[in-house]
């Protein structure tokens, strides 16, 4: 294949990768013949390019000639999971951002402290500042209530029996049966809200983001300033729009996870695996 290119284009690698692209769906075998007519390169020169995928993992010798191994799904995987679950839903922060014109974060719980790990804001002035790596006391945020009311009754009592981390002394201290209450109706309803359980000014509504298992890994909500958005306006507006977009980064995050990865065992088989999230 004639190309166009600069002092220090390889063109061996080009044509190695000539090869390996001669193969097509439904293409199980090809020979050396078919792969230089595809190629448009010398039998002797694809003899040495097959020899040498052969050598490192990627092509195999059968009956009428070679087929291509699972080694080279690594070569699509690495991009694959060089990208990890919070960059695939930062593009759905941003719309919901743009949609709602309020600030978006995403968290994850620690002990009994969410923990900020994605943020779209704003500029606005609240009582918190908030940065990736901030922590709060779970029950008096939307996201720590969706976060708790996702963990079954033992793992719950676990978290809830840690301490904060996070320096905050949160202005809703439920005891136990209201914050039992609070849980059970998160779960009915599928979301949270927190209206300046946290600090006062700050009001939120969140809701879970899930594998491909359907876990809820994540929460995801949509923070206003109180004096500028009512109770019922973050409901009737902004909830809708955020329950959409956990649906599309959940639906991402599904399909990044059954993502097969290709590794290789002790003895240089080849193992599929499922891409796992973080």
């Amino acid at each position: 294949m004639a190309r166009e290119a600069g002092p220090d284009f390889i063109e061996a690698l080009a044509r190695g990768l000539d090869v390996l692209k001669s193969f097509q769906p439904g293409q199980r075998a090809l020979t050396l013949s078919e792969i230089a007519a595809v190629t448009g390169l010398a039998r002797p020169t694809v003899r040495r390019i097959l020899l040498t995928l052969e050598e490192i993992g990627y092509v195999r010798p059968v009956d009428r000639g070679f087929t291509l191994t699972p080694r080279v799904l690594e070569l699509g995987m690495t991009y694959i999971s060089s990208w990890n679950m919070w960059e695939v839903a930062e593009p759905h922060m941003r719309r919901l951002v743009k949609q709602t014109n309020e600030s978006t974060s995403m968290a994850q719980l620690d002990g009994g402290d969410i923990v900020y790990v994605a943020r779209v804001a704003v500029p606005k002035i609240v009582t918190l500042a908030v940065h990736l790596g901030t922590r709060f006391p779970a029950p008096a945020t939307s996201m720590g209530k969706v976060l708790l009311a996702a963990l079954d009754p033992a793992d719950l009592a676990a978290v809830l029996a840690e301490p904060s981390r996070s320096g905050i002394t949160s202005r809703w201290q439920p005891d136990h049966d209201e914050l039992t209450r609070t849980l059970r109706e998160v779960r009915a309803k599928g979301w949270a809200l927190a209206d300046q359980d946290l600090a006062a000014g700050i009001r939120s509504v969140a809701t879970g983001v899930r594998d491909g298992d359907g876990r809820v890994v994540a929460a995801l909500n949509v923070t206003v300033h109180a004096a500028e958005t009512s109770v019922e306006q973050l409901v009737e507006e902004h909830l809708p729009r955020l329950l959409r977009a956990a649906a599309e980064i959940s639906r991402d995050w599904a399909l990044l996870g059954s993502l097969p990865i290709v590794v290789q065992d002790a003895a240089c088989a080849p193992l599929p695996l499922s891409a796992n999230l973080p």
